[in-house]
């Protein structure tokens, strides 16, 4: 008979979609320990099914519009910090997306954020980024400026969507027919992939930035007006990437 200590490691080796073949070939075996690890696997199988549901309805809005031919996701980061720019991501995903967890990226751990970028950026059709920094925040307004960087995150697709999926917002000057979804991160797939490639973008950069211009804090608050962030502020001023209109109060 095999140890409990074998039959965790076969389970820890196998994928999941073993588990339910491991379960049935172990389920007999009355040992408390084994009982755990099966509880655990099932656990797993229970969790990932769920997972798969709730993916399957985060594409209800591309299913709807599956006939316009490529769909597009429109999302933006960066629109309440006191410094950096506001970055903008499309995404264009394939008709037969297997990525799962996708979800507003504020819901998501950076290090699941992390594996996403990289499974969007080598699954998706097409990605397009654009940004507008601190000097166009302030000179045309933070809603202005996401709307530049989405036109620019546009223009950098290798393809042209025929629709494009927003998150809450209908962009001006785009040839493109656009819904505009509240919430959409957390309703639409596309939305939320862009999403998450817009905020990864813009939280690498602005890790960045702290090497450039020390003692603000902003490998941690990504520039948003944390306590410490304040206070470094008041200490030692601005530096050249933050927003003049948005650090009146502080300076």
């Amino acid at each position: 008979m095999e140890s409990i200590a074998e039959i965790k490691k076969v389970f820890a080796n196998a994928d999941i979609s073993e588990y339910s073949g491991l379960i049935e070939k172990y389920g007999d075996d009355e040992r408390d320990g084994v009982k755990k690890i099966i509880a655990s696997a099932q656990k797993k199988i229970n969790a990932l099914e769920k997972e798969k549901a709730r993916s399957y309805k985060m594409f209800e809005f591309e299913r709807k519009y599956a006939d316009k031919g490529y769909i597009c996701g429109i999302d933006e980061v960066g629109r309440g910090p006191l410094a950096g720019p506001v970055v903008a991501a499309a995404v264009i995903l394939p008709k037969d997306c297997d990525i799962l967890y996708l979800n507003d990226s504020k819901q998501l751990t950076p290090k699941k954020r992390e594996a996403l970028y990289d499974e969007i950026m080598a699954k998706a059709v097409a990605v397009g980024v654009g940004m507008a920094n601190e000097k166009v925040i302030d000179e045309i307004n933070v809603l202005n400026a996401d709307y530049e960087a989405m036109k620019q995150a546009i223009s950098k697709l290798q393809v042209k969507p025929q629709i494009l999926l927003n998150d809450a917002v209908n962009i001006p000057g785009v040839d493109i027919e656009q819904v505009g979804i509240i919430k959409g991160d957390t309703l639409s797939a596309s939305i939320a992939a862009a999403s998450i490639i817009a905020k990864v973008t813009r939280d690498r950069l602005m890790v960045e930035y702290d090497s450039l211009y020390p003692g603000y804090g902003f490998a941690k608050n990504m520039g948003y007006g944390t306590a410490e962030h304040i206070d470094a502020l008041k200490k030692i001023g601005p530096c050249a990437i933050h927003r003049r209109t948005f650090i009146k109060n502080f300076v």
